[in-house]
């Protein structure tokens, strides 16, 4: 439960910050504008987002001849669950990782790469595919969208902000107005990144609560816990490139050319998730 409210706190965070810098630059019809644009923009992507990353990374739809194991995994859970059968694809990759994707369980995929076919035994398979599905299960690809809308409105208002106040200028600044024209400035730069910022946090939210639903689903939080070991040992030797609009999606974060740490990380520490799945800490060091 602490995770729901967690990503219920946030979102509110992020609607008032958006109020609040759309009073401040935009005034009610700016804010109003720019939340409709990013809506509009996030929308087609709620719409698309599966198709996009499934073509982004070369993904091939399989049959439950071709990929017995992924398939009879799947269909134990998702009859257990009761959830409608999603489709299955394989990345060619041999970087071991997996996502899910797809706007509502009605029209969900679940991709995973060659590399993780190869590395995971049959539980620990299971054990991650239960975190995929349940990722579509809480209707994270929903959430997400809403945090990318609001924060996409933050970054699009901070940025009309500056514009106006670079043409506008600082005329005001010779009657004493410095400061408030420094305060505004200051607001603009770091709307922006605490909008980002909540927009991770919201991310690495989800993923405790898909690793919490996953290890439900399959009564057995040890194989994903092992699959997650064993995911980031090798996933650092074959890293796997990935954008920054889609590193989201995966079971553990991928390769995006430069890591700020965890305050700018989508996934949280593999060890933290490891240490809440078995209630251990974990043996390795992060």
């Amino acid at each position: 439960m602490g995770n729901t409210f967690k990503t219920a706190f946030l979102l509110t965070l992020l609607t008032l910050l958006l109020m609040f810098i759309g009073r401040a630059f935009g005034g009610q019809n700016g804010m109003i504008l720019a939340l409709i644009f990013a809506a509009v923009m996030n929308f087609v992507s709620y719409f698309y987002s599966d198709k996009i990353a499934l073509a982004m990374y070369r993904a091939q739809p399989v049959t439950r001849e071709e990929l017995p194991r992924a398939y009879a995994a799947v269909e134990r859970l998702t009859q257990k669950i009761g959830l409608p059968m999603p489709k299955i694809y394989v990345i060619p990759t041999d970087s071991p990782n997996a996502f899910a994707t797809g706007r509502n369980p009605q029209h969900a995929s679940v991709a995973v790469t060659q590399g993780i076919l190869q590395l995971l035994t049959d539980e620990e398979l299971e054990g991650v595919l239960a975190h995929e599905l349940g990722h579509v299960n809480n209707r994270d690809i929903l959430i997400s969208s809403v945090t990318a809308t609001i924060a996409g409105a933050i970054t699009m208002l901070a940025s009309m902000g500056r514009w106006a106040m670079i043409f506008g200028g600082f005329e005001r600044d010779d009657r004493g107005d410095r400061g408030g024209g420094l305060a505004a400035l200051f607001m603009l730069i770091v709307a922006p990144i605490a909008a980002t910022l909540i927009q991770l946090a919201v991310s690495r939210s989800r993923e405790y609560q898909a690793d919490a639903t996953g290890a439900h689903f399959t009564g057995n939080p040890y194989a994903l816990a092992s699959a997650l070991q064993k995911l980031d040992a090798y996933s650092r030797r074959v890293p796997m490139a990935a954008t920054p609009s889609t590193a989201h999606l995966f079971i553990i974060q991928p390769l995006l050319g430069m890591n700020f740490g965890n305050l700018f990380s989508t996934h949280p520490p593999i060890a933290k998730r490891i240490e809440r799945l078995t209630g251990r800490p974990a043996e390795f060091t992060q």
